[in-house]
C-alpha cells in the first residue's frame, strides 16, 4: 500500500470515531430483496421449472386428446371444460416449493443467519410466498397459451381469465402457508414432497378437473362438491367462461381467508421459535 493510499491520523479517527448506523431494511425492501432471491432460485435450479412448464404442458395434451372424445365429443369441447382446472392443478400443485425451499434453507443454515439480520423478521417467508407469484403466473401463462393453440375459447374474455387466475393464486397463497409449517417440521425437502403428495393427490383427483360432478356417484358428489379445488375449478370455469360465479369464488375466498388465518400465524410463530 503506497503512502498515497494511507488515511491520515485525523481522518482514521474520524472514521473510527463515526457512531451513525446503518438504518436496517424496511419492511418492503426486505421483502422485495428475498422475493427477488426466490425468483434466482429457479435460474439455478432450472429444474424447478419442469413442474411449471413440461406437467402442464403434458396433463393438457394427454388429457384433451385422450378423454376428449370419450367425455365431451371431441377434444376441442373437452379443452374448454379442462383447460380451467388444469390451470388450478397445475398452480395448486407447485405451492409445494414453498416449504421445500425454507426447509433447504434451514438445512443449509440460514434459517439461523435469517434470523440473526436486522430486518423484518417474517421477510424471508413472506418474500419467498412473494417469489412463488412469478412461479405461479408462469404456469398460469404456458397452459393458457397452449389452450389457445389447441382451441381454447374464453367467452368471458381477458377480464374474465385473469380474474380466474387471480382468484387460483389468492388460494395458492393461503395454501402455501401448509406447506411451510410442514417444512419446518420434517427433515428434508424430500419429506415435504412425500407429504404434499398425501394430500394433493385426493384433493385434486377427487374434484371436478376432469369430469363433472354430476356424472359421478351420488355418494360421491358430497365427498367432491364439499371439496374446496372444486369450487375453486368451479369459480375458474365460470369466469373464464363469463358465467356467474359468485357462490363458488365466494367458497374459495372463504377457504383462503381460514387457511391463511389459521396457518399463518402458526408458521410465523414457529419461524421465530427457537430450534
Amino acid at each position: 500500500m503506497s503512502a498515497d493510499t494511507i488515511p491520515a491520523r485525523g481522518d482514521l479517527g474520524g472514521l473510527l470515531g463515526d457512531r451513525r448506523r446503518v438504518a436496517p431494511a424496511g419492511m418492503l425492501s426486505a421483502t422485495l430483496t428475498l422475493g427477488w432471491r426466490a425468483m434466482l432460485k429457479i435460474k439455478h435450479v432450472p429444474f424447478q421449472l419442469f413442474d411449471v412448464t413440461i406437467m402442464p404442458l403434458m396433463f393438457t395434451l394427454l388429457f384433451t386428446y385422450i378423454f376428449g372424445g370419450a367425455l365431451a365429443g371431441s377434444p376441442r369441447e373437452y379443452i374448454q371444460y379442462l383447460l380451467p382446472g388444469v390451470v388450478v392443478q397445475t398452480v395448486v400443485f407447485i405451492t409445494v416449493y414453498t416449504g421445500m425451499g425454507l426447509n433447504t434453507d434451514i438445512k443449509k443454515g440460514l434459517y439461523d443467519r435469517f434470523r440473526s439480520l436486522p430486518i423484518w423478521q417474517p421477510s424471508p417467508v413472506v418474500g419467498a410466498l412473494a417469489g412463488d407469484l412469478f412461479r405461479y403466473s408462469v404456469a398460469s401463462t404456458v397452459i393458457l397459451t397452449v389452450g389457445l393453440i389447441l382451441g381454447f375459447r374464453p367467452q368471458g374474455g381477458l377480464f374474465g381469465v385473469l380474474l380466474a387466475v387471480a382468484l387460483v393464486i389468492a388460494f395458492a397463497l393461503a395454501l402455501s402457508w401448509v406447506w411451510i409449517i410442514i417444512g419446518m417440521n420434517v427433515k428434508t425437502p424430500e419429506s415435504v414432497m412425500t407429504v404434499s403428495f398425501i394430500f394433493l393427490m385426493p384433493l385434486t383427483f377427487a374434484s371436478d378437473i376432469f369430469v363433472r360432478l354430476e356424472t359421478m356417484p351420488s355418494w360421491l358428489q358430497v365427498v367432491v362438491g364439499n371439496n374446496p379445488v372444486t369450487h375453486l375449478a368451479a369459480a375458474s370455469r365460470a369466469l373464464m367462461h363469463g358465467e356467474p360465479a359468485g357462490v363458488a369464488a365466494a367458497w374459495v375466498l372463504g377457504w383462503a381467508v381460514g387457511i391463511t388465518a389459521v396457518a399463518a400465524p402458526l408458521a410465523l410463530r414457529m419461524y421465530h421459535r427457537e430450534r
